[in-house]
C-alpha cells in the first residue's frame, strides 16, 4: 500500500505570515519539519499541499529544491486540497500533518501508524488528537483514501473543509476512530506548545533547534526537547500564555466530540 503524508502549508497565515519558510537551524522551517517527516521509519512519501496562490510561488521553489513532490489547490478547502495530493501522489492511505509542526517526532508518526497499519481493515481513522495527550505540535491523522473520497463527498460546512478530518472524528457512530494516547501516562496536550502559529511559538522552537539540532541531529526525540525545557523554564514560558490554544475554541457548537476542556482562550503575556 502507497502511503503519503500530506502537509499543508502557505504563506498567507494570519497571526504568523510566511510562517513556513522562517529559518531555523539554517533552513526554512518547511524544510527542518520534512526532515522529522522523513525520518519516520514508515515508508511514507511527504507530499506538500500549497494552494494556487502567487504567494506560495516560494513553497512550490523549496518543493523543487528538496525533491518534494507538491500539489496547488484551494486556498480553504483544505478536504479537497489534501485528496487531491493523495491521488497526485497514488495513495493508498493517506496522513495529515500540519505544516506548524516542525518539532514532531518521527517515533510518534510511526506509532500512529503502527496502530493503523495492524490491521488496516479495523479502522477508518486513526489519530493522536481524539482524545489528545501528547504535547501540541505531534498531530498525526491517517486514513485510507476511500474514507478521505466519502468526506469530500459529504462535508458541506466550512469547518469540515476548512480543517480537512472533523467530518470523519467527529462522527465516530459512522466511522470507526481509533487513538494512541501517549505510552508515558502523561497528558501534556494542554501545557506544552510546540506548534508555531505566533511569533513566540517561533522563538521557542528556535531556541530548541539551536540548543538541539546538532546534539541529537535532525530528528532529535521528544525526550530531549521536554528535558530542555524543563531545564529552561525561560524558554518554556516563551509562548506559555498560548497553550491550549487552538482551532477547536472557534466551533464548540459545531462539534459534538469536543469539550471545552480541550481548547482556551489565548492568555495575556506577562
Amino acid at each position: 500500500m502507497k502511503i503519503v503524508a500530506v502537509v499543508q502549508a502557505r504563506m498567507s497565515s494570519t497571526r504568523l505570515p510566511g510562517k513556513v519558510l522562517l529559518p531555523l537551524a539554517g533552513a526554512p522551517l518547511l524544510e527542518r519539519q520534512i526532515e522529522r517527516i522523513r525520518a519516520a521509519v514508515t515508508p511514507l512519501e511527504v507530499v506538500v499541499a500549497t494552494t494556487t496562490d502567487a504567494a506560495d510561488d516560494d513553497i512550490r521553489g523549496l518543493c523543487r529544491w528538496l525533491d518534494v513532490r507538491c500539489v496547488s489547490g484551494h486556498p480553504t478547502d483544505l478536504l479537497d486540497r489534501h485528496l487531491q495530493a493523495a491521488r497526485e501522489g497514488g495513495a493508498d492511505i493517506v496522513a495529515k500533518i500540519p505544516s506548524d509542526c516542525p518539532l514532531i517526532d518521527p517515533e510518534v508518526i510511526d506509532r500512529v501508524f503502527a496502530l493503523f497499519l495492524a490491521d488496516p481493515d479495523r479502522y477508518d481513522y486513526v489519530s493522536n488528537l481524539h482524545p489528545p495527550s501528547w504535547p501540541d505540535g505531534n498531530d498525526v491523522e491517517v486514513m485510507p483514501v476511500p474514507v478521505l473520497e466519502r468526506a469530500a463527498r459529504e462535508a458541506t460546512r466550512a469547518h469540515e473543509r476548512e480543517h480537512t478530518t472533523p467530518y470523519i472524528w467527529d462522527q465516530p457512530g459512522r466511522f470507526r476512530v481509533g487513538n494512541v494516547l501517549w505510552g508515558s501516562g502523561l497528558d501534556l496536550s494542554m501545557t506544552h506548545r510546540l506548534t508555531v502559529d505566533y511569533p513566540e511559538d517561533l522563538a521557542l522552537v528556535q531556541e530548541v533547534y539551536d540548543a538541539l539540532w546538532l546534539q541529537g541531529g535532525p530528528a532529535f526525540a521528544l525526550d530531549l526537547i521536554l528535558d530542555f525545557l524543563k531545564a529552561r523554564p525561560d524558554v518554556f514560558a516563551l509562548n506559555a500564555h498560548y497553550a491550549g490554544v487552538n482551532w477547536y475554541r472557534h466551533h464548540l457548537r459545531d462539534l459534538r466530540t469536543v469539550e471545552a476542556s480541550q481548547t482556551r482562550q489565548p492568555e495575556a503575556a506577562a
